[in-house]
């Protein structure tokens, strides 16, 4: 039986989502190619007839990782401060799997190959893009604002450091401290 063109579409999606959130959650080098197959519900067996090697896999992830946090954080956020209640937050504190892929892994993205290095370097600055847009119009052409950098970094930070620490009452002031900083700016 032949399955439909859009088949091989639907499930390279399906495996590319499921292995966003598996390696927010376990690391870029924990999980193996049947361990990402295998979130997807699939055997290992078949992944290259969707991918040409494990670095594409996870450089899909990583800007599909992207593009959950833009429509999950941002798009429902009416400005700024909405943005910061839900990207500082104890819910995304405490779930990387379902976070902002910088947060969880932007530190290990820069050792990783040229295609998962570019993926990152794309949503880190699509993250810094959001947050300037939030921030309102600005008069600098297609250029990020300083200001949105400083907030960017800001978020991401206080996210890293307070899932760093192993009191809760800290990670919550990080949380809080960050999000106090970022309205500063």
């Amino acid at each position: 039986m032949r399955f439909p063109k859009e088949h091989k579409l639907l499930v390279r999606k399906r495996i590319v989502r499921a292995a966003a959130r598996k390696l927010r959650g376990a690391g870029l080098e924990g999980p193996s190619v049947p361990d990402l197959m295998k979130e997807a519900g699939l055997t290992h067996g078949g992944f290259y007839g969707y991918f040409r090697g494990r670095d594409e896999l996870v450089a899909d992830a990583v800007r599909t990782a992207g593009t959950e946090t833009a429509e999950g954080v941002f798009k429902p956020s009416a400005d700024l401060t909405a943005v910061l209640d839900t990207y500082l937050s104890e819910e995304h504190l405490h779930h990387p799997n379902s976070g902002c892929v910088v947060a969880a892994l932007g530190s290990d993205g820069w050792r990783k190959g040229k295609k998962i290095r570019a993926a990152f370097a794309d949503v880190a600055e699509g993250l810094a893009r959001l947050v300037d847009e939030k921030m309102g119009p600005v008069a600098q052409g297609d250029a990020i604002s300083d200001r949105a950098l400083a907030v960017t970094a800001q978020m991401v930070g206080a996210v890293v450091l307070a899932r760093l620490v192993d009191d809760p009452v800290l990670a919550a002031r990080m949380l809080s401290a960050g999000r106090e900083a970022a309205l500063k700016i």
